[in-house]
């Protein structure tokens, strides 16, 4: 059911996405007289599972999810259709057409992405607003859960203080701006010092698997879940969410703190101070060999801290004119980051390659139950993902086609027609593999 909520989810916001990039060529070709032949969800070789001819033009949805497509009559795209190349221009042909024409025609599924997400963030903020946790909150800095953290050259109770020279202001986006980012600097025992993020430390994180959680979190108290079956402590006064003040006298504040005096008590009986509502308990409980109390340890969540005074959460609120550059921001940010990502991906060293990730990858970001806000909010996201993909240089994307429109209006020589068809085939070829590549490690990572 789980999986079917996600692909429900994915199929859905795609199929938008394709549908209202085809139509930003499609609106412009027809506003200038050129003839539009198909407009396809998906594509449909051999045969659509619909199709309907109104006007001159082919409606349909096919039955292979990669993409869509709209056919415009005397243009080299992805059916390669060259047998009108041997006949005189037409005047309803886009090849026919004036470049400033054909360039408008060429943008505008990239125009309408990107103008689609920015909306949809602007909406976003003006039905739900933010609500974070502030990285100046988390005043006594972060736990470091594992070796990743430390290989990053962090420790626990470090407070970050930027990235890249940039001060960071959502606690939540430390992990992203970790994998974008080339340095970093911290507070740490009142001394600021600026670290180098390893190169390879991306390699590492995608080895660790998404299922490991955050590398990195607020501190937090040390409160019980329950006592696990077997524990020498099952027949101790110990009860589910009493928050541990102190172990054998010494007091404590957070989590990590208590594991370096369980490892002193290691086989003994001790004390430990519970706070259990608004009374502190003295509870003897049994240390085991291995400096565990046998506990399973409760989860709090960012409210739930806040509540004990832990951390602070802000939470803003934006009219539709304030929603309006809040939106806007928060665009230019997804964009940049994916930028960012791209470079760390075509640089090897880095080994961002391997995380790169196909329909398994995109369609896993989706919540298993639906969630309006989180729909909207990776809509979004693929829309701007989607536009800047299309204005890559790349043959066969919107992006080559510009290239070669903006050749012709500079030097007002226009490319040839059978260099126009290699290239489409090049950059097919080329589409298909990163295609191949990025499927093959979705379906590497599930098996292993």
């Amino acid at each position: 059911m789980e999986i079917l909520i996600k692909a429900s989810q994915f199929i859905l916001s795609l199929s938008l996405l394709i549908v209202l990039h085809e139509l930003g060529h499609f609106i412009p070709a027809k506003l200038f007289k050129t003839r539009v032949e198909k407009f396809y969800l998906f594509f449909d070789y051999k045969f659509s599972i619909f199709k309907k001819k109104i006007g001159e033009t082919v409606y349909g949805i096919g039955w292979i999810p990669l993409g869509g497509y709209v056919k415009i009559a005397g243009m080299i795209d992805e059916s390669m259709d060259t047998e009108h190349l041997e006949e005189e221009p037409q005047p309803w042909e886009f090849r026919s057409k004036p470049a400033w024409q054909r360039l408008i025609i060429m943008l505008g599924g990239v125009i309408v992405n990107f103008v689609l997400g920015i909306f949809i963030y602007i909406m976003l903020m003006y039905s739900y607003g933010e609500n974070f946790l502030p990285n100046d909150s988390v005043k006594d800095g972060v736990w470091v859960r594992d070796s990743l953290g430390v290989d990053l050259g962090l420790q626990t109770g470090d407070k970050i203080l930027s990235i890249d020279g940039n001060s960071i202001r959502k606690f939540n986006n430390l992990p992203i701006e970790f994998i974008n980012g080339n340095s970093y600097t911290i507070e740490r025992n009142g001394e600021v010092l600026t670290k180098e993020i390893p190169i390879d430390f991306i390699s590492k994180l995608i080895e660790r698997g998404k299922n490991e959680g955050s590398f990195i979190t607020p501190r937090h108290p040390f409160m019980i879940g329950k006592v696990s079956k077997g524990s020498p402590n099952i027949a101790s006064d110990l009860k589910a969410k009493d928050m541990v003040t102190a172990i054998d006298g010494t007091t404590i504040s957070y989590f990590d703190e208590a594991q370096a005096l369980l490892d002193e008590l290691k086989g003994q009986a001790t004390t430990i101070t519970v706070k259990r509502g608004d009374e502190l308990k003295e509870v003897a409980v049994q240390v085991t060999e291995n400096g565990k109390l046998g506990v399973a340890i409760g989860q709090l969540s960012l409210s739930d801290l806040e509540k004990l005074g832990y951390l602070k959460l802000e939470t803003n609120s934006y009219s539709f004119l304030e929603a309006i550059p809040a939106g806007t921001h928060k665009a230019y940010e997804t964009l940049t980051g994916y930028i960012k990502q791209l470079k760390k991906i075509f640089n090897p060293s880095t080994g961002a390659y391997k995380g790169l990730g196909g329909f398994i990858s995109i369609g896993s970001i989706f919540p298993s139950e639906w969630s309006a806000q989180s729909f909207w909010n990776i809509t979004a996201f693929l829309s701007i993902m989607l536009g800047f993909m299309n204005l890559l240089p790349i043959p066969a994307l919107d992006g080559g086609h510009v290239v070669f429109t903006l050749w012709e209006m500079i030097t007002g020589k226009k490319p040839g027609d059978k260099f126009l068809e290699y290239a489409q085939i090049t950059g097919f070829i080329l589409l298909i593999t990163l295609l191949i590549f990025a499927n093959g490690n979705d379906i590497y990572r599930w098996l292993f």
